[in-house]
């Protein structure tokens, strides 16, 4: 479902890239063995997004200047320092690519779509404003059309209030069926 593809490379920025599947482990230590090219792709994109100035490492800049594209301008130092205290060293590609190969390892692509989706809810209430969700698919990542996007909320409308239910339209993408 391209909905639920494009909206995992929308949260990749902070979260995670496609990771529907991992190559199966063993023989070797490589961290490219451990996903196919089309993942180290996407994982190549969003750390090209995150590397504002394009000097081939993520910084607490970099961080920063990522969140504000994302609409999140207040973020703390001290929340960007225990993000690049993360990594062993200085950022660069392989790094990261490792450091998202030892998060996902074993991660339940449930818990890797609801944590793109929590990137967008600020308050934690278990909804996005579909309005927000609409400018974020259009002017994000693998950008939607008009037409995707009515097609999205067509599939999955909003509550009354203009809500987008994301857990329960994670349940929907996982499990194919609503929650009762």
């Amino acid at each position: 479902m391209r909905f639920a593809a494009s909206f995992k490379a929308l949260g990749r920025d902070l979260q995670a890239p496609k990771m529907a599947r991992h190559k199966k482990e063993g023989g070797g230590s490589n961290v490219f063995s451990m996903f196919d090219q089309s993942q180290i792709q996407e994982f190549k994109e969003a750390f090209t997004i995150m590397d504002q100035n394009r000097d081939g490492f993520i910084d607490k800049a970099d961080l920063r200047d990522t969140f504000a594209a994302l609409g999140r301008m207040n973020v703390k130092n001290e929340e960007l320092e225990e993000m690049i205290k993360e990594a062993p060293g200085a950022i660069n590609f392989t790094v990261f690519l490792t450091m998202f190969g030892e998060k996902l390892k074993g991660t339940d692509p449930e818990e890797i779509i609801l944590n793109a989706f929590r990137v967008f809810d600020r308050e934690g209430k278990g909804y996005v404003k579909a309005d927000y969700m609409k400018e974020m698919l259009m002017t994000q990542a693998d950008r939607f059309t008009p037409e995707e996007v009515k097609q999205t909320f067509t599939a999955f409308p909003p509550d009354p209030s203009g809500n987008l239910d994301y857990k329960n339209l994670v349940y929907v993408i996982t499990h194919g069926e609503e929650k009762d």
